[in-house]
């Protein structure tokens, strides 16, 4: 309860602007000005004990306290390692970043084109910090996670073995900014082991809070040199890599000198006139700072003494730095894949930029209620969570002459990294994109059931559903309304999501969820409406006060469940019967009277008729995912949250819900609509905190 309580705490927060570009979210609760004073006021360094100088920031497997990686490690500060450390030295640059012992080369090759722009620089690294004027032991970086800019703050000790740097430097290594940027992108997913293996999309969007798309080059449309040079300009960051077939083949060379399955940045793409024809090159950077492509237009190769100087110049022809040119014809044969990072708004703000428009929702697939699996799983796919996206305006200029609207959808599933240490695993995911009918579109709150999904195909797809942190895909359709269906490739995985939508026209993006409201017919009778022998039993099993107490309903309710051989259940408790009584006693005597009693049995008479209709396989129980359609019909008219709230508190460990469950499960929803309508104003109730305990345990 504490931790729903938190998450819709932060929900509000977010709502009010937290974690946006313009306030990031502290990590674990650092202030870094403050604590930068603190540090200064005291004279002391600063030393961070949310991620301490020891084994454990390390790792927990590889580099885990009794690994060989980790023997002789020790953590000192820059000024303990030379002279005069500097945190920047001349600005920023792809050369500063040199790669360590730590197989985290896909973050390198991002941060190297982070360098290519100092605005988006700014954004991560955080200006004004030095080694001399109010230094303090105390740094601070910004990073996109998972929707949200945090700002993450560490202390400048580093790990070091034999007098060096065990993970990110700089080739002068009087330069820290980069290692300690690797530092506090360790601490935000738990440690540096964490950093291990990884794709250069994932260092591009924390970045840059962009959306990356992978382009596998021996299937590249034919204008991808364009459309590389284009995203370049734009700002966009591009990074690209040789396939390995298994891992034996990871860091081996190529015959001309490049890295399977080691992670590049494409830094350039330019055309130049070779021997009197136009030649397109572009130009690719290898985190290591060495290690370059031997082939035609490399390094000190002829070709470039066919070129005049000054066009030499204008590409910023320099050797043995991990940059290299290759003609694109060369490129598209030697790599396999490029990973393009689309930006946002929030990242570039220049006019000269066209933008996406970019939409983001969180969201949750939880056993029992909202992880239905793929198309595959027919009986739970319509649980997962739907959003919709309302396509008016069609593209500009379309690139292949057609009208229609060009839009990219992102799922990304969260926190991944950070549960390594718990040997997770991440999930195999992708999502479906579906045309919403004629008689459900201007309406958002709806959850398409399966006479819509189950009965139409998908008209887009994420393609194959594969086990990344984010599966991405570039559409065009028609203008129109359409349901995006994200989901695990199997059913009843829990996990967290981002689903991002970017159109290139402004578009109308939400959740589709039903609106929450309650619709419960009761008919009033009195006395001279009951049946006699309804009377005479109710003498009977209520005694000579007329009325039924908790225990005398107990008893009563059980009796009767345990001679029907078609319902399972473990038996009404006695704080469900109390529940009951709460609900149904009008005179507030803590008993039910003969109306009172009259009226229960008319409500469980409906709701047995509820339950058998929704107990699809006759096993005596109801399914989870059936508690929507149920609940419905009842009345009530419940979102993803609240039944996400009825599966974990109702739900048995096969997420399966039997009768007395599901009967308490419903009078406690009525009872709580009821309170909410009593003591509303303007769609919302305010209690002091005796008025909320009261309610709360009653």
């Amino acid at each position: 309860m504490t931790s729903t309580a938190g998450r819709l705490a932060r929900e509000k927060q977010k709502q009010g602007g937290l974690g946006s570009k313009n306030n990031a979210v502290k990590f674990a609760q650092q202030d870094y000005e403050m604590l930068r004073q603190q540090c200064l006021t005291s004279g002391r360094l600063f030393e961070d004990d949310t991620f301490p100088a020891g084994p454990m920031s390390l790792g927990f497997k590889e580099l885990g306290p009794y690994s060989h990686r980790t023997r002789g490690v020790e953590w000192k500060r820059p000024k303990d390692l030379c002279s005069n450390p500097t945190f920047i030295n001349n600005g920023a640059t792809r050369t500063d970043i040199c790669q360590g012992s730590l197989g985290d080369c896909w973050l390198l090759a991002a941060i190297a084109s982070l360098t290519l722009d100092q605005r988006i620089l700014a954004r991560v690294v955080p200006p004004g910090q030095s080694f001399t004027e109010g230094y303090a032991g105390i740094f601070h970086f910004q990073f996109w996670q998972f929707g949200e800019w945090v700002d993450v703050v560490v202390d400048d000790r580093l790990p070091i073995r034999d007098g060096m740097l065990l993970f990110v430097h700089s080739a002068e290594g009087s330069e820290f900014w980069s290692a300690l940027l690797e530092k506090a992108y360790a601490k935000v997913n738990g440690c540096y082991e964490s950093l291990s293996g990884g794709s250069t999309i994932e260092g591009f969007e924390d970045f840059t809070g962009g959306i990356a798309e992978i382009y596998t080059l021996a299937k590249a449309p034919p204008n991808f040199f364009q459309l590389i040079r284009r995203a370049l300009k734009l700002g966009s960051l591009l990074g690209c890599a040789i396939d390995i077939a298994n891992q034996s083949q990871s860091e081996t060379y190529t015959p001309l000198k490049l890295v399977k399955g080691h992670a590049y940045s494409v830094t350039g793409a330019e055309e130049v006139n070779y021997r009197g024809s136009t030649t397109q090159l572009v130009r690719i950077r290898n985190p290591w700072g060495q290690v370059e492509w031997t082939g035609p237009w490399s390094d000190g190769s002829s070709e470039w003494k066919y070129i005049d100087q000054a066009e030499k110049s204008k590409l910023n022809h320099v050797s043995d730095d991990g940059e290299f040119w290759m003609s694109f014809q060369d490129f598209s044969k030697q790599f396999t894949s490029v990973d393009i990072c689309n930006l946002t708004p929030d990242t570039i703000l220049s006019d000269d930029v066209g933008h996406w428009n970019h939409y983001q929702f969180d969201g949750m697939w939880r056993v029992g209620s909202t992880a239905g699996g793929c198309r595959n799983y027919a009986a739970t796919f319509p649980s997962n969570p739907q959003f919709v996206v309302c396509l008016e305006d069609v593209d500009d200029d379309p690139l292949d002459g057609e009208d229609g609207c060009t839009f990219l959808v992102g799922l990304m599933q969260k926190g991944i990294r950070r549960q390594q240490r718990l040997a997770r695993e991440m999930e195999t995911i992708g999502f479906a994109i579906y045309k919403v009918p004629d008689e459900y579109k201007g309406r958002k709150n709806v959850h398409l059931g399966p006479d819509v999904l189950l009965r139409q195909r998908a008209v887009a797809m994420s393609g194959s559903f594969i086990n990344l942190r984010e599966v991405c895909g570039r559409f065009k359709l028609p203008p129109g309304e359409y349901a995006i269906v994200p989901s695990t490739f199997e059913p009843h995985k829990n996990g967290s999501f981002l689903l991002r939508v970017f159109t290139e026209k402004q578009a109308d993006t939400s959740p589709l969820e039903e609106d929450i409201k309650a619709d419960v017919k009761e008919t009033a009778i009195s006395e001279n409406d009951v049946d006699p022998h309804f009377k005479n039993i109710f003498r009977q099993i209520a005694g000579n006060d007329m009325e039924v107490s908790a225990f005398e309903l107990q008893r009563i309710l059980n009796n009767v469940v345990s001679h029907k051989s078609d319902l399972k259940t473990d038996g009404f408790s006695l704080e469900t019967v109390r529940l009951i009584i709460s609900l149904m006693d009008r005179d507030e005597s803590s008993k039910l009277g003969l109306i009172e009693f009259h009226s229960l049995w008319d409500k469980i008479q409906k709701y047995l008729k509820i339950f058998r209709n929704h107990d699809q396989d006759n096993s005596g129980t109801m399914s989870s995912h059936e508690m929507r359609g149920a609940a419905i019909q009842a009345g009530f008219q419940i979102n993803s949250a609240v039944l996400q709230a009825i599966v974990s508190r109702y739900a048995d460990a096969q997420y399966a819900i039997d009768f007395d469950s599901f009967v308490g499960c419903l009078i406690k929803v009525e009872m709580l609509f009821k309170m909410f309508k009593a003591l509303e104003h303007s769609g919302k109730i305010q209690l002091d905190m005796q008025q909320w305990l009261c309610l709360a345990i009653y």
